[in-house]
């Protein structure tokens, strides 16, 4: 059986995760399930310690355990903290010797993506053998390349054999926000029922729907949800960033400019300010190709 299907012992774990439940996931009673599900489980706890931003307690942990799983997990967790190279260095050596793993798949696919090598994280989240969370993967990075086709493709495929899947259903969203039209509506469905439905809400699922509101053009609701997100997590990084961007579009300048601040004190390197400052140096550039004409 299955352990993330409807009857498996890990549905509800692997869906509060995939939920942005970190809590929920670290306070999981573990200590009934069968053996074999014991070191996916614990993959996830670590995980969700850090995305709850303790990644130095995560590394700690994971030296504690032998195997590819948590040598992976190391790995991600020193990614997370800052130590990109010596992260990108395990991962390298984890491709070479545990690609059949799939915690090193998805971990590994992650941290090569954010890396810029695409096709090598493509080529090990391919391994997969019916992992719903590398099949999510694999359609992200192709909606990050602009590949909507191929994104639609790998959905689509997994809607066959998984139509009651939690992370299809999230994929599936995903697409619908880069298609567009009628799609955008039903990617709201999805993300306001996880993010109202008080046994799934998160500041993950609100920042998922202020999003699709935003693609719907309402502007109010959205601003409600990511105030909403923000009030449950004032740190988090993402629904910062997103409250930077309604800002923008809001025109509310004096709100645009604090959330960047924050977004600066929170992480630095944030893609947001990166676009932000590549597109500035390419204006700055456009600008000094023309003068000023003075009219006597």
């Amino acid at each position: 059986m299955d352990p993330f299907s409807a009857e498996g012992e890990l549905l509800t774990i692997h869906n509060a995760f995939h939920q942005g439940q970190y809590h929920a996931v670290l306070d999981f009673d573990t200590s009934s399930l069968s053996q074999s599900n014991v070191i996916p489980a614990r993959v996830l706890k670590l995980r969700a310690q850090i995305a709850t931003g303790d990644a130095q307690g995560a590394i700690l942990n994971s030296q504690k355990e032998k195997g590819p799983d948590f040598s992976a997990v190391k790995a991600f967790a020193q990614y997370s903290s800052g130590d990109n190279a010596e992260a990108t260095k395990l991962i390298e050596e984890l491709v070479e010797s545990s690609s059949e793993n799939a915690t090193v798949q998805i971990l590994g696919g992650i941290v090569l993506q954010a890396n810029g090598r695409t096709e090598e994280a493509l080529s090990l989240l391919s391994k997969h053998q019916g992992n719903l969370e590398a099949i999510a993967l694999i359609t992200q990075i192709h909606l990050q390349q602009n590949r909507t086709d191929l994104a639609l493709k790998e959905v689509t495929a997994a809607r066959k054999w998984a139509q009651d899947s939690l992370l299809v259903n999230i994929a599936e969203s995903w697409v619908g926000m880069r298609v567009g039209g009628d799609s955008y509506q039903s990617a709201f469905y999805v993300f306001e029922e996880m993010a109202q439905t008080p046994s799934s809400t998160s500041s993950k699922s609100l920042i998922s729907q202020a999003v699709s509101e935003l693609h719907l053009g309402r502007l109010p609701e959205a601003e409600a949800a990511l105030n909403q997100a923000l009030q449950n997590e004032p740190k988090d990084i993402e629904a910062i960033a997103n409250a930077a961007v309604l800002a923008t579009i809001m025109g509310k300048t004096t709100e645009q400019q604090q959330y960047l601040d924050e977004l600066k004190k929170g992480q630095s390197d944030h893609p947001l300010l990166i676009d932000l400052e590549e597109k500035s140096s390419l204006f700055d550039q456009a600008a000094g190709k023309y003068s000023a004409k003075v009219s006597s």
